[in-house]
């Protein structure tokens, strides 16, 4: 059932919180999805900018806060424009590697230098076309940090051998969430860079002792196949297969929710917008419920269930975070209009190249 509450009785009654509210329906985006992929396909791909709006605005407006809904105001055209430079740079990467080696590496070069900004420029479009009650929010992190988020950290992770890697998911962060403003309201990352290093020790920790428990078993049962002559061969590839198969799950179950639940938790709870803060309860056991059952029903419906998986997905993210404010919020956003209003929006030329971060 389809509900927006008003901002009164969304409060929960012992910590005023404003919870975030997701009221769409697995059937109404399986249609949209459907027609989004036979058209990406007969179009060749073409078509998927415009696929991507008509996501963006189901999820979008299917979110509210309050009472109100958020939108998408994204053009189709900018999307498509960014993805096609994006495959032109592939592209001439792709035809210089099969043709000249030193003309590739280059061109890797040139790449890795234009991407920060492409990056930059994407962060700037998705807040740009993100609005809350007719605000749009507004991205304000500079292209000087997102070279040493996306270009310097990345280097150092390499060099580091990957000891480096919670210090590069903080910098991400912080410039994600701590760039961004609603009108003129800034937000502010209070993200502790030691918790984020606790949540990958904790996940490392784990990591090495599902690999250790599924060497020691593949051994034994490598020691086992090979004291038979006949067929060992091939049972030794097979438990090969099934062990990495095995551990495949067992890192997808006992690590990846674990980081995903931690980390949004710890951004958001440190996350504020004014007098207002946010408080995330998203929980690792939960998460990794919902991803085992989303894997099996994606297996078992041969890829239709798919949808279905991503909203779900979706909404219990999103449901598990709320407001806490710290005054009346229909005279905040009333404040941050007029502010805005008043020295006028900046105007760019902006596109989407469409990378997840």
């Amino acid at each position: 059932m389809r509900i927006f509450l008003t901002s009164s009785c969304m409060m929960d009654k012992n910590t005023n919180a404003l919870p975030v509210v997701f009221s769409g329906q697995g059937r109404d985006y399986f249609g949209i999805w459907a027609v989004n992929l036979l058209l990406t396909i007969l179009t060749l791909g073409i078509y998927s900018a415009w696929a991507k709006v008509r996501r963006m605005h189901f999820f979008y407006r299917h979110t509210s806060l309050a009472g109100a809904a958020f939108d998408y105001h994204g053009e189709p055209l900018s999307i498509l424009k960014g993805r096609t430079l994006a495959f032109l740079m592939f592209m001439a990467y792709q035809i210089s590697a099969e043709t000249e080696p030193i003309v590739a590496a280059i061109v890797f070069v040139i790449l890795m230098a234009v991407m920060p900004w492409l990056l930059h420029r994407s962060l700037c479009f998705r807040m740009h076309n993100s609005s809350y009650r007719g605000l749009r929010f507004v991205f304000r992190g500079g292209v000087r940090q997102a070279y040493v988020v996306f270009l310097g950290l990345p280097l150092l992770i390499l060099i580091s051998l990957g000891l480096a890697f919670p210090l590069w998911v903080h910098a991400l962060k912080v410039y994600q969430y701590g760039s961004s403003a609603f009108g003129r309201s800034e937000f502010q990352c209070a993200l502790s860079r030691a918790e984020i290093y606790r949540i990958y020790l904790v996940a490392g920790v784990v990591a090495i002792g599902v690999t250790l428990a599924t060497t020691l078993l593949l051994g034994l049962g490598v020691a086992e196949s090979l004291s038979m002559d006949e067929g060992a061969e091939t049972r030794v590839l097979t438990m090969l297969g099934g062990m990495a198969l095995l551990a495949g799950f067992a890192m997808m179950l006992c690590v990846a929710p674990f980081v995903a639940a931690r980390v949004q938790n710890a951004v958001w709870n440190g996350l504020s917008l004014g007098p207002h803060r946010f408080r995330s309860v998203v929980s690792g056991r939960r998460l990794a419920f919902i991803t085992l059952t989303n894997l099996l029903g994606v297996i078992f419906s041969l890829g239709l269930y798919r949808p279905f998986a991503e909203l779900r997905l979706m909404k219990y993210r999103l449901q598990s975070i709320s407001m806490l404010p710290g005054g009346d919020l229909d005279d905040f956003v009333a404040l941050a209009e007029a502010d805005l209003a008043a020295i006028g929006e900046e105007s760019a030329e902006m596109f989407d190249v469409d990378v997840g971060l």
